[in-house]
Protein backbone atom coordinates (compact mmCIF):
# COMPACT_ATOMS: atom_id res chain seq x y z
CA UNK A 1 0.00 0.00 0.00
CA UNK A 2 1.52 3.17 -0.62
CA UNK A 3 2.11 5.98 1.64
CA UNK A 4 0.20 8.82 2.12
CA UNK A 5 2.62 12.23 1.40
CA UNK A 6 3.39 14.48 4.64
CA UNK A 7 1.23 17.34 2.63
CA UNK A 8 -1.40 14.96 2.81
CA UNK A 9 -1.73 14.51 6.76
CA UNK A 10 -3.84 17.12 7.77
CA UNK A 11 -2.44 17.52 11.23
CA UNK A 12 1.02 17.75 10.42
CA UNK A 13 0.26 20.31 8.22
CA UNK A 14 -1.44 22.34 10.90
CA UNK A 15 1.41 22.12 12.85
CA UNK A 16 3.81 23.08 9.95
CA UNK A 17 1.76 26.29 9.85
CA UNK A 18 1.57 26.99 13.50
CA UNK A 19 5.31 26.36 13.87
CA UNK A 20 5.96 29.08 11.07
CA UNK A 21 3.83 31.48 13.13
CA UNK A 22 5.31 30.77 16.17
CA UNK A 23 8.99 30.21 15.37
CA UNK A 24 8.81 33.91 13.44
CA UNK A 25 6.87 35.56 16.41
CA UNK A 26 10.06 33.95 18.85
CA UNK A 27 12.78 35.11 16.55
CA UNK A 28 11.27 38.59 16.49
CA UNK A 29 11.42 38.48 20.16
CA UNK A 30 14.79 37.38 20.55
CA UNK A 31 16.09 39.66 18.28
CA UNK A 32 14.24 42.71 19.49
CA UNK A 33 15.29 42.04 23.27
CA UNK A 34 19.01 41.59 22.07
CA UNK A 35 18.63 44.30 20.55
CA UNK A 36 17.17 46.68 23.24
CA UNK A 37 19.67 45.10 25.86
CA UNK A 38 22.79 46.33 23.90
CA UNK A 39 21.52 49.36 22.57
CA UNK A 40 18.93 51.02 25.25
CA UNK A 41 20.32 49.21 28.29
CA UNK A 42 24.39 49.57 26.89
CA UNK A 43 26.07 47.15 27.68
CA UNK A 44 27.17 43.62 27.54
CA UNK A 45 25.83 42.33 30.93
CA UNK A 46 22.46 43.30 30.23
CA UNK A 47 22.26 41.05 27.17
CA UNK A 48 23.70 38.47 29.04
CA UNK A 49 21.22 38.91 31.60
CA UNK A 50 18.31 39.12 29.51
CA UNK A 51 19.13 35.72 28.03
CA UNK A 52 19.89 33.97 31.30
CA UNK A 53 16.37 35.37 32.38
CA UNK A 54 14.98 33.84 29.05
CA UNK A 55 16.92 30.17 29.89
CA UNK A 56 17.30 29.51 33.34
CA UNK A 57 12.97 29.56 34.22
CA UNK A 58 13.20 27.25 31.22
CA UNK A 59 15.21 24.83 32.21
CA UNK A 60 14.21 24.38 35.43
CA UNK A 61 10.44 23.24 34.11
CA UNK A 62 11.68 21.20 31.13
CA UNK A 63 11.95 18.15 32.65
CA UNK A 64 8.43 18.69 34.14
CA UNK A 65 7.17 19.79 30.86
CA UNK A 66 8.28 16.34 29.53
CA UNK A 67 5.95 14.91 32.18
CA UNK A 68 3.32 17.06 30.92
CA UNK A 69 3.28 16.38 28.02
CA UNK A 70 3.13 12.48 28.59
CA UNK A 71 -0.13 13.18 30.22
CA UNK A 72 -2.22 15.69 28.91
CA UNK A 73 -3.15 16.38 25.12
CA UNK A 74 0.12 17.85 23.16
CA UNK A 75 -2.10 20.67 21.36
CA UNK A 76 -3.59 21.72 24.20
CA UNK A 77 -0.42 22.55 25.97
CA UNK A 78 1.15 24.11 22.73
CA UNK A 79 -2.13 26.23 22.31
CA UNK A 80 -2.36 27.26 25.91
CA UNK A 81 1.31 28.34 26.16
CA UNK A 82 1.17 30.15 22.74
CA UNK A 83 -1.84 32.27 24.01
CA UNK A 84 0.12 33.10 27.26
CA UNK A 85 3.14 33.92 25.26
CA UNK A 86 1.59 36.75 23.11
CA UNK A 87 0.11 38.03 25.78
CA UNK A 88 3.60 38.38 27.08
CA UNK A 89 4.06 39.91 23.91
CA UNK A 90 1.65 42.43 23.90
CA UNK A 91 2.86 43.65 27.58
CA UNK A 92 6.00 43.89 26.30
CA UNK A 93 4.70 46.01 23.45
CA UNK A 94 2.68 48.63 25.69
CA UNK A 95 5.91 48.86 28.32
CA UNK A 96 7.95 49.55 25.46
CA UNK A 97 5.67 52.25 23.67
CA UNK A 98 4.85 54.01 26.91
CA UNK A 99 8.76 54.20 27.97
CA UNK A 100 8.33 51.56 30.90
CA UNK A 101 10.39 48.64 30.00
CA UNK A 102 12.88 48.81 32.09
CA UNK A 103 15.83 45.80 32.52
CA UNK A 104 14.05 44.60 35.67
CA UNK A 105 10.37 44.13 34.06
CA UNK A 106 12.60 42.74 30.76
CA UNK A 107 13.89 40.35 32.73
CA UNK A 108 10.70 39.26 34.52
CA UNK A 109 9.03 38.50 31.43
CA UNK A 110 11.69 37.06 29.76
CA UNK A 111 11.80 34.88 32.25
CA UNK A 112 8.15 33.61 31.98
CA UNK A 113 8.36 33.60 28.61
CA UNK A 114 11.11 31.36 28.39
CA UNK A 115 9.53 28.69 31.28
CA UNK A 116 6.50 28.18 28.86
CA UNK A 117 8.40 27.25 26.13
CA UNK A 118 9.96 24.76 28.60
CA UNK A 119 6.16 22.80 28.48
CA UNK A 120 5.51 23.87 24.52
CA UNK A 121 9.05 22.35 23.40
CA UNK A 122 8.63 18.42 24.18
CA UNK A 123 4.98 19.01 23.25
CA UNK A 124 5.70 19.40 19.96
CA UNK A 125 8.38 17.25 19.28
CA UNK A 126 6.86 14.26 20.88
CA UNK A 127 3.76 15.06 18.76
CA UNK A 128 5.54 14.40 15.86
CA UNK A 129 6.42 10.50 16.21
CA UNK A 130 2.65 10.39 17.20
CA UNK A 131 1.48 11.72 13.57
CA UNK A 132 3.80 10.61 11.62
CA UNK A 133 4.75 6.91 10.22
CA UNK A 134 8.34 5.98 11.62
CA UNK A 135 9.23 6.06 8.01
CA UNK A 136 8.68 9.24 7.37
CA UNK A 137 10.33 10.68 10.50
CA UNK A 138 13.60 11.41 9.41
CA UNK A 139 11.56 13.87 6.38
CA UNK A 140 8.93 15.13 9.34
CA UNK A 141 12.04 16.65 11.29
CA UNK A 142 13.90 17.85 8.31
CA UNK A 143 10.52 19.07 7.12
CA UNK A 144 10.09 20.91 10.87
CA UNK A 145 13.69 22.20 11.10
CA UNK A 146 13.16 23.88 7.40
CA UNK A 147 10.07 25.04 8.30
CA UNK A 148 11.94 26.67 11.96
CA UNK A 149 15.06 27.78 9.87
CA UNK A 150 12.80 29.59 6.91
CA UNK A 151 11.13 31.31 10.32
CA UNK A 152 14.57 31.99 11.60
CA UNK A 153 15.28 33.83 8.65
CA UNK A 154 12.37 35.58 7.83
CA UNK A 155 11.58 36.45 12.07
CA UNK A 156 15.34 38.24 12.27
CA UNK A 157 14.82 40.22 8.84
CA UNK A 158 11.09 41.53 9.91
CA UNK A 159 12.60 42.47 13.33
CA UNK A 160 15.24 44.49 11.91
CA UNK A 161 13.49 46.40 8.85
CA UNK A 162 10.64 47.56 11.60
CA UNK A 163 13.27 48.33 14.49
CA UNK A 164 14.60 50.47 12.10
CA UNK A 165 11.93 52.14 10.33
CA UNK A 166 9.25 51.93 13.26
CA UNK A 167 10.92 51.32 16.50
CA UNK A 168 10.98 48.87 19.22
CA UNK A 169 7.55 48.65 20.66
CA UNK A 170 6.53 47.66 16.47
CA UNK A 171 8.63 44.87 16.46
CA UNK A 172 7.23 43.35 19.86
CA UNK A 173 3.54 43.78 18.77
CA UNK A 174 3.82 42.36 15.32
CA UNK A 175 5.53 39.66 16.86
CA UNK A 176 2.41 39.24 19.52
CA UNK A 177 0.00 38.93 16.25
CA UNK A 178 2.30 36.21 14.78
CA UNK A 179 2.27 33.88 18.05
CA UNK A 180 -1.59 34.63 18.35
CA UNK A 181 -2.05 33.57 15.31
CA UNK A 182 -0.29 29.92 15.92
CA UNK A 183 -2.13 29.82 19.08
CA UNK A 184 -5.33 30.06 16.63
CA UNK A 185 -4.04 28.02 14.12
CA UNK A 186 -3.40 24.99 16.84
CA UNK A 187 -6.46 24.96 18.62
CA UNK A 188 -7.04 21.86 19.83
CA UNK A 189 -10.60 21.17 18.61
CA UNK A 190 -9.15 22.11 14.79
CA UNK A 191 -6.61 18.81 15.11
CA UNK A 192 -8.50 16.54 16.84
CA UNK A 193 -5.17 14.57 18.78
CA UNK A 194 -5.87 11.08 19.40
CA UNK A 195 -6.23 10.36 22.50
CA UNK A 196 -3.32 10.12 25.68
CA UNK A 197 -1.65 6.85 25.73
CA UNK A 198 -2.53 5.03 29.05
CA UNK A 199 -0.02 5.23 31.43
CA UNK A 200 0.57 4.11 35.68
CA UNK A 201 -1.07 7.12 37.87
CA UNK A 202 1.63 7.60 40.04
CA UNK A 203 3.45 10.73 41.30
CA UNK A 204 4.76 13.60 38.68
CA UNK A 205 8.05 12.89 40.93
CA UNK A 206 8.45 9.29 39.62
CA UNK A 207 6.95 10.15 36.33
CA UNK A 208 10.40 11.72 35.91
CA UNK A 209 12.06 9.18 37.74
CA UNK A 210 10.91 6.88 35.27
CA UNK A 211 12.18 9.06 32.35
CA UNK A 212 15.60 9.92 33.57
CA UNK A 213 16.03 5.90 34.13
CA UNK A 214 15.11 5.17 30.50
CA UNK A 215 17.66 7.69 29.64
CA UNK A 216 20.25 6.53 31.58
CA UNK A 217 20.01 2.82 30.47
CA UNK A 218 20.59 4.00 26.96
CA UNK A 219 24.11 4.80 25.72
CA UNK A 220 23.07 5.83 22.81
CA UNK A 221 21.04 8.27 24.24
CA UNK A 222 23.91 8.97 26.95
CA UNK A 223 26.45 9.78 24.23
CA UNK A 224 23.73 11.73 21.80
CA UNK A 225 23.14 14.44 25.07
CA UNK A 226 27.08 14.69 25.46
CA UNK A 227 27.26 15.80 21.57
CA UNK A 228 24.26 18.31 22.08
CA UNK A 229 25.45 19.57 25.23
CA UNK A 230 29.03 20.32 23.27
CA UNK A 231 26.89 21.94 19.87
CA UNK A 232 24.72 23.98 22.29
CA UNK A 233 27.36 24.92 24.87
CA UNK A 234 30.11 25.91 22.62
CA UNK A 235 28.42 26.95 19.61
CA UNK A 236 24.79 27.91 19.91
CA UNK A 237 24.44 29.30 22.52
CA UNK A 238 27.80 31.27 22.59
CA UNK A 239 26.19 32.57 18.70
CA UNK A 240 23.42 34.15 20.63
CA UNK A 241 25.23 36.50 22.91
CA UNK A 242 28.34 36.69 20.92
CA UNK A 243 26.38 37.83 17.37
CA UNK A 244 24.78 41.14 18.91
CA UNK A 245 28.41 41.89 20.72
CA UNK A 246 30.42 41.65 17.49
CA UNK A 247 27.96 43.71 15.65
CA UNK A 248 28.81 46.34 18.55
CA UNK A 249 32.39 45.68 18.21
CA UNK A 250 32.16 46.71 14.17
CA UNK A 251 29.61 49.50 14.98
CA UNK A 252 26.89 47.89 13.32
CA UNK A 253 23.13 48.10 12.59
CA UNK A 254 20.03 46.30 13.91
CA UNK A 255 19.62 45.40 10.00
CA UNK A 256 23.78 43.46 10.31
CA UNK A 257 22.35 41.45 13.42
CA UNK A 258 19.18 40.53 11.17
CA UNK A 259 21.51 39.14 8.82
CA UNK A 260 24.01 37.27 11.02
CA UNK A 261 20.87 35.57 12.35
CA UNK A 262 19.34 35.02 8.39
CA UNK A 263 22.49 33.59 7.23
CA UNK A 264 22.44 30.86 10.12
CA UNK A 265 18.78 30.10 8.93
CA UNK A 266 19.56 30.04 5.70
CA UNK A 267 22.17 27.65 6.23
CA UNK A 268 20.31 25.23 8.65
CA UNK A 269 17.68 25.86 5.21
CA UNK A 270 19.83 24.02 3.17
CA UNK A 271 20.74 21.41 5.67
CA UNK A 272 17.39 20.58 6.43
CA UNK A 273 16.54 20.30 2.98
CA UNK A 274 19.25 17.88 2.00
CA UNK A 275 18.00 15.97 4.83
CA UNK A 276 14.19 16.11 3.87
CA UNK A 277 15.19 14.79 -0.06
CA UNK A 278 18.21 12.15 1.66
CA UNK A 279 16.84 9.44 3.89
CA UNK A 280 20.11 8.44 6.51
CA UNK A 281 19.72 4.58 7.00
CA UNK A 282 23.12 4.07 8.21
CA UNK A 283 26.19 5.30 10.59
CA UNK A 284 23.47 8.03 11.69
CA UNK A 285 25.54 8.29 14.73
CA UNK A 286 28.63 8.98 12.83
CA UNK A 287 27.02 11.47 10.83
CA UNK A 288 25.89 13.52 14.24
CA UNK A 289 29.43 13.74 15.22
CA UNK A 290 30.94 14.41 12.45
CA UNK A 291 28.14 17.37 12.48
CA UNK A 292 29.47 18.28 15.80
CA UNK A 293 33.42 18.12 14.49
CA UNK A 294 32.05 20.67 11.65
CA UNK A 295 30.93 22.71 13.56
CA UNK A 296 33.54 23.18 15.83
CA UNK A 297 36.17 23.83 13.26
CA UNK A 298 33.87 26.62 11.69
CA UNK A 299 33.52 28.52 14.84
CA UNK A 300 36.88 28.29 15.98
CA UNK A 301 37.36 30.24 12.25
CA UNK A 302 34.26 32.33 12.74
CA UNK A 303 35.78 34.25 16.34
CA UNK A 304 38.94 35.42 14.18
CA UNK A 305 36.78 36.32 11.40
CA UNK A 306 37.67 40.53 10.71
CA UNK A 307 34.68 41.77 9.44
CA UNK A 308 30.49 41.59 9.81
CA UNK A 309 30.46 40.60 5.78
CA UNK A 310 32.55 37.32 6.89
CA UNK A 311 31.26 36.72 9.85
CA UNK A 312 27.90 36.56 8.11
CA UNK A 313 29.32 33.78 5.77
CA UNK A 314 30.64 31.86 8.43
CA UNK A 315 27.55 32.09 10.52
CA UNK A 316 25.63 30.21 6.92
CA UNK A 317 28.06 27.41 6.46
CA UNK A 318 28.51 26.89 10.96
CA UNK A 319 24.04 26.53 10.30
CA UNK A 320 24.48 24.13 7.58
CA UNK A 321 26.61 21.72 9.68
CA UNK A 322 24.62 22.00 12.87
CA UNK A 323 21.60 20.16 11.11
CA UNK A 324 23.50 17.44 10.76
CA UNK A 325 23.79 17.05 14.39
CA UNK A 326 20.42 17.51 15.57
CA UNK A 327 18.35 15.61 12.16
CA UNK A 328 19.94 12.30 12.66
CA UNK A 329 19.92 12.50 16.55
CA UNK A 330 16.45 13.47 16.90
CA UNK A 331 15.04 10.69 14.41
CA UNK A 332 16.91 7.55 16.10
CA UNK A 333 15.82 8.30 19.89
CA UNK A 334 12.18 8.87 18.33
CA UNK A 335 12.48 5.60 16.44
CA UNK A 336 13.77 4.21 19.44
CA UNK A 337 11.44 5.61 21.90
CA UNK A 338 7.85 4.07 23.02
CA UNK A 339 5.02 6.90 23.06
CA UNK A 340 3.75 6.51 26.38
CA UNK A 341 7.36 8.37 27.60
CA UNK A 342 8.16 10.14 24.92
CA UNK A 343 7.77 13.72 26.00
CA UNK A 344 9.49 12.96 29.54
CA UNK A 345 13.07 11.51 26.95
CA UNK A 346 12.27 14.84 24.69
CA UNK A 347 12.54 16.97 27.63
CA UNK A 348 15.39 15.66 28.71
CA UNK A 349 17.01 16.13 25.09
CA UNK A 350 15.53 20.00 25.64
CA UNK A 351 17.34 20.24 28.80
CA UNK A 352 20.67 18.91 27.60
CA UNK A 353 20.31 20.88 24.52
CA UNK A 354 19.86 24.23 26.64
CA UNK A 355 21.45 23.61 29.90
CA UNK A 356 24.38 25.03 29.73
CA UNK A 357 23.65 28.49 27.59
CA UNK A 358 23.36 30.20 30.39
CA UNK A 359 26.56 29.45 31.61
CA UNK A 360 27.85 29.96 28.24
CA UNK A 361 25.89 33.38 28.14
CA UNK A 362 27.38 34.16 31.59
CA UNK A 363 31.11 33.25 30.59
CA UNK A 364 30.84 35.53 27.82
CA UNK A 365 29.61 38.35 29.24
CA UNK A 366 31.27 38.06 32.21
CA UNK A 367 35.18 37.91 30.34
CA UNK A 368 33.98 40.56 27.96
CA UNK A 369 32.74 42.61 30.66
CA UNK A 370 36.30 42.34 32.09
CA UNK A 371 37.94 43.49 29.07
CA UNK A 372 38.88 40.54 27.55
CA UNK A 373 37.94 40.84 23.50
CA UNK A 374 35.03 38.67 22.39
CA UNK A 375 37.07 37.14 19.57
CA UNK A 376 38.99 35.85 22.05
CA UNK A 377 36.16 34.09 24.22
CA UNK A 378 34.82 32.80 21.48
CA UNK A 379 38.46 30.94 20.35
CA UNK A 380 39.36 29.32 23.62
CA UNK A 381 35.27 28.05 23.99
CA UNK A 382 35.59 26.92 20.20
CA UNK A 383 39.14 25.12 21.25
CA UNK A 384 37.67 23.69 24.46
CA UNK A 385 34.29 22.43 22.20
CA UNK A 386 36.62 20.44 20.08
CA UNK A 387 38.89 18.39 22.49
CA UNK A 388 35.36 16.93 23.75
CA UNK A 389 34.30 16.82 20.00
CA UNK A 390 37.57 14.19 19.60
CA UNK A 391 36.98 12.91 22.84
CA UNK A 392 33.96 11.91 22.02
CA UNK A 393 34.70 10.66 18.53
CA UNK A 394 37.39 8.29 19.71
CA UNK A 395 35.49 7.04 22.50
CA UNK A 396 32.20 6.41 21.52
CA UNK A 397 32.26 3.53 18.82
CA UNK A 398 28.78 1.71 19.43
CA UNK A 399 27.56 5.16 19.01
CA UNK A 400 29.20 5.87 15.42
CA UNK A 401 27.98 2.64 14.21
CA UNK A 402 23.75 3.65 14.83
Amino acid sequence: MEQKSLLQNRIFVLLFIAGIFAVVGFSMFLTTVSWYAISELGSATAVGLVLISATIPRLLMMIFGGVVADKYKKTTIMFTTNLIQAILLFSMYLFVASDHLTLTVLLVLAGVFGMLDAFFGPASVSLIPKVVPKQQLQQANAIFQGADQISFIIGPIIAGITMESLGVASSFLIATILVFLSAAIIFPPFLKEAPVDESVPQSPWKDLKEGLTYVRHSSFLLTGLIVLIALNFFVFGALHIAMPLLVDVHDGSPLNLSFMEASLGIGMLLGSFILSVYTIKRRRGAVTIYGLIASLLLFVAFSQVPSLSWLTVFLFFIGFAMVFVYIPFFTVAQEKTENRIMGRVMSIIFLAMNGFDPVSYGIIAGFVSAGIPVQMVLFGLGAAGMLIALLVFFRAKEFREV
